[in-house]
């Protein structure tokens, strides 16, 4: 006798952008709190002021951490905005908390895309929104944190931090301060640092590798072609890593992500589709943000003379 069958009635779909907000919101707290630290502790060195223990440290390091979170905020919610314009299943962002003696007080923010791209114009558009997020909240902040800096010599044989000047710093520190006199450096505002920290968060998604930012354009433009600028792209880091130690960190996560993902990007559907001019223009300004954004030295032990 054959046993009875038994009919289960499908599954309903899963519902898409379901969110741990309690996760989320933890995360953003904790990096709001290495954030704050880290920027009272530059505004300690930029400007002067109490220690720890005070209302006013704490105070004065929000100079910092509010736009910090406000520029990766900006880049992800672009990417998750587009999310859900093309209904593409993603997540809210996580924000990633770092110890406070990490200089930046965060490794950034991501989203999880919880399923694959429908078409090459959805690729293009939800990989490029971050970025150009992120560009326009951080160009007005770095205008007003270079505003807000000033000129300074340090006293001889000083270990140093410096930090890269993008040709987007370079610039707006022009525009303030002029050619600047043998000896003086630039003293960077909390503010100022922390619209540097979103050029490099830009220079570094922009990279054309991948499943980065700049690799999603990347294989919007040129297809299967995107593959061989991804190896070449790992073998610029490679280099660069000989010119700056900082840069090692960035290629063994390129070395990672081709490890475990492969050098080749998730074929979509309509990969041969050719990307309309308006694309293509952005496109172009996407290269235009990386090369603004670009330093080959991002951070430097150096000694003052």
């Amino acid at each position: 006798m054959q046993p009875p069958v038994v009919f289960l009635p499908p599954m309903p779909p899963r519902r898409k952008f379901q969110h741990r907000y309690r996760t989320h919101i933890i995360l953003f707290l904790l990096t709001l709190i290495t954030t704050t630290i880290v920027g009272a502790d530059n505004y300690a060195g930029a400007q002067g002021g109490e220690g720890f223990g005070s209302l006013a440290y704490w105070a004065r390091g929000l100079w910092y951490s509010i736009p910090a979170l406000v520029i990766l905020s900006c880049h992800e919610f672009g990417h998750y905005i587009f999310c859900r314009i093309y209904n593409v299943d993603a997540t809210l962002p996580y924000y990633l908390p770092a110890p406070p003696f990490f200089l930046s007080g965060t490794f950034g923010a991501v989203i999880r895309i919880r399923e694959p791209f429908p078409s090459k114009r959805a690729l293009f558009d939800i990989g490029i929104a971050g970025p150009i997020g992120g560009f326009l909240a951080l160009v007005p902040l770095l205008y007003l944190g270079v505003a807000m800096s000033h000129l300074a010599t340090f006293p001889p044989n000083t270990d140093l931090i410096e930090f890269g000047e993008p040709l987007l710093i370079k610039a707006m520190i022009w525009l303030k301060f002029g050619a600047r006199p043998a000896g003086m450096d630039v003293v960077l505002h909390p503010l100022g640092f922390a619209a540097w920290l979103g050029m490099l968060v830009t220079a570094l998604n922009l990279l054309p590798f991948g499943q980065l930012d700049g690799g999603h354009i990347m294989y919007a433009v040129l297809g299967k072609r995107a593959a061989r600028v991804s190896i070449a792209t790992i073998g610029v880091t490679a280099l660069l890593t000989l010119h700056s130690a900082s840069w090692l960190v960035t290629t063994l996560m390129l070395l990672a992500m081709a490890y475990f993902l492969g050098f080749r990007h998730p074929r979509i559907i309509d990969e041969d589709a050719p990307l309309d001019n308006r694309r293509k223009l952005l496109a172009l300004f996407a290269l235009f943000m990386f090369i603004v954004c670009f330093t080959p030295v991002p951070i430097d032990m150096v000694i003052a003379k």
